[in-house]
């Protein structure tokens, strides 16, 4: 809204007005308004949560094993980082452009789904919450609609091998190829590091680029539900999901930059997407929103974000790298969602596979994996045997948060490193 305000401004020679013009400009101050907006409110936010005593049934149960008590402490606070979200980019994007268009719907829809199984285990005492099939459902078909509108959007295209020319004090920044539909997207470590996903159905010949298109939107509903349910499970501590979320966004942030940035992309030699400056907006006030969540969230919390938040904040991160064409670093920047993914999956099916030989065991002591690191030898099943035992000592909740967070600093530089070591 302040942007075509801004814009009319502009129009009438007002001073100052063209400042709304600079990405850098509008990206600071939606990191700031969003900030503001997640730590003002969500105070106020916080205190109607506990006058409603809104708080989810397994957290009230739940007591660390250093005796931190998450009794009565108010749930939902998802809606802090939504409402922190959606307010900037209403204010200072460019609401026609079709990717803030995706990233806007991707955040309501996932925090509506969110909200209704938030919902129905705080008002309904059900602590399963949703069906997981209505989840499956709510996640497939939002990959549906991000596929397919970046199929059939004429304003969803890339420019590759780019490239500049220097002559003397003069640069001009060349484009070996015309905008284009492309199914591409970029392969870590690779010198050519561009993969087709066209390639992959070459023997449909003449329709291998639509089969190309069938097999982008499949694999955008795999990773839409993959990292929200990934980001889900690592809402598990204090802090430990908001915190690891936000490194993300920054790593996304940059991401986004260089790719919607001409001289940057081609001396990275990585596509150029126009238009996705937008998302640099978006992200920033992802970033700025989850920055001033922790203020409240941080151990010990005074909130905690539930599925309304964590479910939204995975379906961010999924669909922002699907549109800059990163998706196959996902399981590089966010390996600790991946970690707690596969920590799930494997303790179920290991425990299944022994159960129908009439044993108890497991793999880890508790999963997600985070969980494993805070159990007690005492807090286990004397009748189950467990493949992994150790740690025996457990640590407090707040370093196991920390260290998770360095893991996600470590994995967002190593991401970040992949524009240039290939």
């Amino acid at each position: 809204m302040l942007y075509y305000l801004f814009k009319y401004l502009e129009q009438i020679d007002f001073p100052g007005a063209r400042v709304m013009g600079y990405v850098s400009f509008r990206s600071l101050m939606a990191v700031i308004l969003a900030l503001l907006i997640s730590a003002i409110f969500g105070e106020y936010f916080i205190k109607l949560l506990k006058r409603k005593q809104i708080t989810e049934t397994q957290r009230d149960a739940s007591i660390d094993p250093f005796g931190v008590e998450k009794k009565g402490v108010p749930s939902m606070g998802g809606v802090i980082i939504i409402v922190a979200i959606l307010v900037p980019c209403l204010l200072l994007g460019k609401l026609e452009n079709v990717y803030m268009q995706l990233m806007l719907i991707t955040t309501i829809w996932l925090g509506a789904l969110g909200f209704a199984d938030d919902y129905i285990k705080i008002f309904h005492h059900n602590k399963e919450g949703l069906h997981g099939r209505f989840k499956i459902i709510g996640q497939v078909g939002l990959g549906l609609i991000v596929g397919l509108t970046l199929y059939l959007s004429p304003d969803v295209v890339i420019r590759e091998n780019m490239e500049v020319n220097r002559q003397g004090d003069h640069t001009e920044v060349v484009h070996k190829s015309q905008p284009e539909k492309s199914t591409k997207t970029t392969i870590p470590f690779f010198k050519n590091n561009n993969l087709d996903y066209a390639d992959f159905v070459a023997f449909a010949g003449e329709h291998a680029q639509t089969a190309g298109w069938i097999l982008f939107v499949i694999v955008t509903i795999f990773v839409v539900t993959a990292v929200s349910n990934g980001a889900n499970l690592n809402d598990g501590m204090d802090g430990m999901a908001a915190g690891n979320s936000a490194i993300i966004g920054v790593t996304l942030g940059i991401l986004a930059y260089v790719s919607s940035h001409t001289g940057y992309a081609s001396y990275l030699n990585i596509m150029y997407i126009p238009g996705s400056e937008e998302l640099v907006i978006f992200i920033c006030a992802f970033i700025g929103a989850l920055i001033g969540f922790l203020w409240y969230n941080a151990f010990p919390a005074q909130v905690f974000m539930g599925d309304t938040g964590s479910l939204t904040i995975g379906g961010i991160i999924a669909v922002f790298a699907i549109i800059i064409h990163k998706e196959l670093l996902i399981p590089i920047l966010c390996g600790v969602f991946l970690v707690e993914n596969l920590s799930v999956i494997m303790q179920v099916r290991y425990f299944k596979k022994w159960k129908k030989r009439g044993e108890k065991r497991r793999i880890f002591k508790r999963t997600p994996i985070h969980d494993h690191f805070r159990t007690l030898p005492t807090m286990l099943d004397a009748e189950c045997k467990y493949l992994i035992t150790r740690p025996t000592a457990v640590f407090h909740e707040s370093k196991i948060t920390v260290r998770f967070w360095i893991v996600t600093i470590v994995l967002a530089a190593i991401t970040i490193i992949t524009l240039k070591i290939r």
